[in-house]
């Protein structure tokens, strides 16, 4: 630590603070120095790269310093700045949302690739529901890249639902979502209190209960249990909304959950014995997972 009190570039701060997090177990250490650096300087990486030989501000040691210290504490370095990129928007997190994944975009993608197909010659654009939204970037980013579209979005959680609600504030859509505190389909099996829905989107806890003491630190001791815990299996939430879709109302033609490594089929079995489908197809992830289950009518 004695570089501390010397004066340093941006690039001697880069390196002090990977060399920190490497210590303390960080595995993506150098990543994440960068990250914490670009936000505590507010610029972007172009600007870091350019200015790399540039002295680091003297005044910004304590709270570089302290910046390092929570992330290598094992606090998410999403957590830390507060914020994750979803499909090229910025979305505010905290530990009262998960953090973002890439993978989830590609659940984003089939979405909008299907129902674009589906209500390509109707006059009437899709309702759209996102059960279990979290920090809201299934609904928003929906919402955002289809303009026409109506969006619901639930979530049991009141953290998450404020988180949400500003991330669509955030992003322009807060006046084209509607957002609902409640339990998977409960609000929604009641007559005439909502509309009914065309696409059902969601990614639920799947994580089975046992399964969470073996996570990495990063998301057992930071990211919210009720939004990973899926029960023993981590079934119960597909299973509960499977049970619920033949009690609403009128049953969408698009049901496209994320599910865990190894799910899909039961998931497919458990909207099989729910309704009779046209088509169930999964959706690979980037590691060649069967990630996303959709069903279409």
């Amino acid at each position: 630590m004695d570089s501390v009190s010397k004066p340093l570039t941006l690039s001697d701060a880069w390196r002090q603070g990977m060399e920190i997090l490497r210590q303390a177990g960080v595995e993506e250490a150098a990543a994440d120095a960068e990250l914490l650096l670009l936000y505590l300087l507010g610029i972007d990486k172009t600007s870091l790269l350019r200015d790399w030989r540039d002295p680091f501000p003297p005044a910004k040691t304590e709270a570089w310093l302290g910046l390092l210290e929570r992330r290598g504490t094992g606090v998410p370095v999403q957590y830390v700045i507060g914020e994750q990129y979803f499909f090229g928007r910025a979305f505010g997190v905290s530990e009262s949302v998960l953090i973002p994944r890439p993978e989830t975009e590609l659940l984003a993608e089939a979405v909008l690739d299907i129902a674009d197909r589906l209500w390509n010659d109707s006059a009437v654009p899709p309702v759209v529901l996102d059960v279990g939204t979290g920090s809201g970037i299934l609904a928003i980013t929906l919402a955002a890249e289809r303009p026409s579209w109506r969006v619901m979005a639930s979530d049991l959680s009141p953290d998450a639902l404020r988180t949400a609600a500003g991330n669509a504030e955030r992003n322009g859509v807060a006046s084209r979502i509607s957002f609902v505190q409640g339990d998977l389909l409960s609000p929604f099996l009641a007559e005439n209190v909502y509309p009914s829905f065309d696409v059902l989107v969601s990614n639920p806890p799947y994580i089975p209960s046992l399964d969470i003491l073996d996570l990495q630190r990063e998301v057992r001791d930071h990211e919210p249990r009720l939004a990973l815990d899926g029960g023993t299996d981590g079934l119960n939430p597909y299973r509960i909304m499977a049970g619920q879709l033949p009690l609403l109302e009128r049953l969408p033609r698009v049901v496209a959950w994320e599910v865990g490594a190894g799910q899909a089929e039961d998931v497919a079995a458990l909207l099989r014995a729910a309704a009779d489908w046209q088509d169930i197809r999964f959706v690979k992830d980037y590691a060649g997972i069967d990630r996303h289950v959709i069903a279409i009518k």
